[in-house]
C-alpha cells in the first residue's frame, strides 16, 4: 500500500490554486514533457468516482489536423488548439456502459476490483437502488450527467496537479456538443453510443501573466456552519 512519505506545505498547495488560471493563450514554443503529462494523466487515473466505476475516457489530441477539425465545433478552443502543448477531450460513459446491469459494470467489479461473488451481488444491489431509487437516474440524459459529474472530478485533479508543478491549463465547455460528438464519431473513431463529450482541457505554459489577481467571493459568503 502506498504511503505519503512527506507532507506538502499548505501554503504551497494554496499558492498553486492561486497560480492556476484559465489560460487563454499558451506559449507555443514550450512543450510539457512526457514525464509531466504522464503525471497529470495519472492523477486522472487515480481520481475518485461514484462506486469507483471510473465512467470516463480521455483522448489526448496532438495531431494538428485533428485539432483543426475541432475548431469549427468548439468556439472556446481555437486559440488553445493552436498554442497548447497538450489538448485533452474528457469523455463520459453513456447508458450502455454505466447502467447497473451493463457488461462494463460487471467487468469493473469482477476483473478490476476483483470482488468475490457475494460482494458483487451486494454491490450490484446497492448500485441498482442508487440508480433507480436514490438518484432516479432513469433517462439517458440523467445517466450521462451523472457520468459527467465523475469525469469533472478527474478534470479538477488534473488541473490542480498541473498547477502544483508549474503547468498551466484551461478547461473548455465552449463547444457544440452534438456537432462535436458527430465529429468524434466520424474522425476520431469514438463510439458515441457509449461515450459523450463532457469537456475539453488544454495544458501548456502561459504566454503572458494574468492581467489581475484571482477574484473570488469571500469565504463567509459561500460557507455555512451549523
Amino acid at each position: 500500500m502506498s504511503t505519503i512519505k512527506s507532507s506538502i506545505a499548505k501554503d504551497d498547495i494554496l499558492n498553486a490554486f492561486k497560480y492556476r488560471h484559465a489560460t487563454k493563450e499558451f506559449d507555443n514554443t514550450k512543450t510539457v514533457s512526457k514525464e509531466d503529462i504522464d503525471f497529470i494523466l495519472k492523477t486522472a487515473n487515480l481520481s475518485p468516482s461514484s462506486f469507483g466505476f471510473e465512467p470516463w475516457h480521455f483522448v489526448v489530441v496532438q495531431d494538428k489536423e485533428l485539432r483543426e477539425l475541432l475548431k469549427p465545433v468548439a468556439w472556446g478552443a481555437p486559440l488553445k488548439l493552436d498554442t497548447a502543448s497538450h489538448f485533452i477531450l474528457g469523455l463520459s460513459m453513456k447508458t450502455p456502459m454505466v447502467k447497473h446491469d451493463s457488461e462494463y459494470i460487471m467487468h469493473m467489479m469482477k476483473d478490476v476490483k476483483q470482488l468475490p461473488e457475494d460482494v458483487i451481488e451486494m454491490y450490484s444491489k446497492f448500485y441498482r437502488e442508487f440508480q433507480e431509487r436514490d438518484f432516479n437516474l432513469d433517462t439517458d440524459k440523467k445517466l450521462f450527467d451523472w457520468s459527467s459529474k465523475q469525469t469533472y472530478i478527474a478534470l479538477a485533479n488534473m488541473m490542480t496537479s498541473a498547477a502544483l508543478v508549474g503547468i498551466d491549463s484551461c478547461p473548455i465547455e465552449g463547444f457544440h456538443q452534438e456537432k462535436a460528438e458527430q465529429l468524434l464519431k466520424e474522425k476520431f473513431e469514438i463510439d458515441t453510443d457509449k461515450y459523450g463529450l463532457s469537456f475539453m482541457v488544454a495544458f501548456g505554459y502561459r504566454k503572458t501573466a494574468p492581467a489581475h489577481d484571482k477574484s473570488r467571493r469571500d469565504l463567509k459568503d459561500i460557507i455555512t456552519w451549523k
